[in-house]
């Protein structure tokens, strides 16, 4: 199934249900108004949604209109939590190198994960407002999934239960911020802005055998200003699966219907494929030459990210933003 938000001058959006081939749609107020409310009464509500889905692929309802990627918001244009991981820890360990520093063997058991800001969401197709281009901007490719309830000590083989959507991500980060927050030892703040993703989200069913033991087994793709970046794949080197992120996060708490936990930034061994992100190509070309040469994104700079089946077409749909000056006064 395939769901979005659209774009309707309040702060959740309208859910729909959208076409497997992304082209038609239909309101289901009748079942959920917001995805939120949905996720609310997950389990009660998804057989319709079912139910409209299928109907929808069989071109059998009246009411349906052409899907239009540009007028949805995020699937959850807000959420109650968004915690983010770092399951690539090829790419933490690449970070450090990159910088002298030798990696906690500890990071190989033991999941790094954030909770971000998560009270208001871009749209997958909103430009991204900045003030000033001092601050390092970088996009950062990646996946979430989205929960229903999870209780507090839920144990890894069971938490893959409560996983019901999945969703590409833009982790949009201020690499310049960043080591100057961290120095604190009090975590990110302003050095993560407000992320967007995909603008469909999707039931792990969707993916068929593209979706095991919890991962995401196809390319992530990236594009900066039309060229390919990167299309590194999800499934491989991905340290730690979604289950174990999921508990994880809900190791010392609950976790509330539509918590998105996110995979951190797609990365390979395999360089061939590239980065999904301008810092982990900077930390290559810093080990390989000893300096970066790469820029961060400016003003005017656009980044697509998006995932594609094996017949070449969109699963999500594309995240598609360009960098714009924030509006001063």
């Amino acid at each position: 199934m395939k769901l979005a938000s659209l774009k309707n001058g309040t702060r959740d959006g309208q859910l729909i249900v959208v076409s497997r081939d992304l082209s038609q749609a239909v309101t289901v107020t009748e079942i959920a108004s917001t995805l939120q409310q949905a996720l609310d009464n997950w389990r009660i509500v998804r057989p319709a949604l079912d139910t409209v889905y299928q109907q929808l692929n069989d071109n059998v309802l009246a009411d349906t209109f052409g899907f239009v990627e540009s007028a949805c918001e995020s699937p959850l244009p807000r959420a109650f939590h968004w915690a983010d991981g770092s399951a690539y820890v090829n790419h933490v360990e690449l970070v450090r190198k990159a910088r002298g520093a030798e990696m906690p063997e500890s990071f190989w058991s033991d999941p790094l994960i954030y909770q971000g800001g998560s009270d208001c969401f871009l749209p997958p197709h909103d430009p991204i407002p900045m003030a000033s281009t001092d601050w390092g901007i970088d996009f950062e490719a990646e996946i979430a999934v989205v929960t229903d309830d999870v209780p507090m000590g839920v144990a890894t083989k069971d938490a893959d239960n409560h996983i019901h959507l999945l969703m590409l991500v833009n982790d949009v980060s201020l690499r310049n911020l960043i080591p100057g927050e961290l120095a604190k030892g009090f975590g990110f703040y302003q050095s993560k802005p407000s992320s967007s993703f995909s603008p469909v989200a999707i039931t792990p069913d969707e993916l068929g055998d593209h979706w095991q033991k919890s991962k995401v087994l196809r390319p992530l793709t990236s594009h900066l200003n039309n060229a390919l970046f990167g299309e590194p794949d999800a499934g491989t080197d991905m340290t730690f699966n979604f289950a174990e992120l999921v508990a994880h996060a809900a190791k010392t708490r609950p976790l509330c219907a539509g918590t998105i936990i996110g995979s951190g930034t797609v990365s390979n061994y395999d360089r061939s494929a590239g980065s999904s992100c301008i810092a982990e190509k900077r930390m290559l070309e810093t080990v390989a030459e000893g300096k970066p040469t790469t820029p961060f994104m400016n003003f005017g700079d656009t980044i697509r990210i998006e995932m594609f089946d094996t017949a070449g077409r969109s699963i999500f749909g594309a995240i598609e933003q360009t960098v714009i000056p924030f509006p001063q006064e």
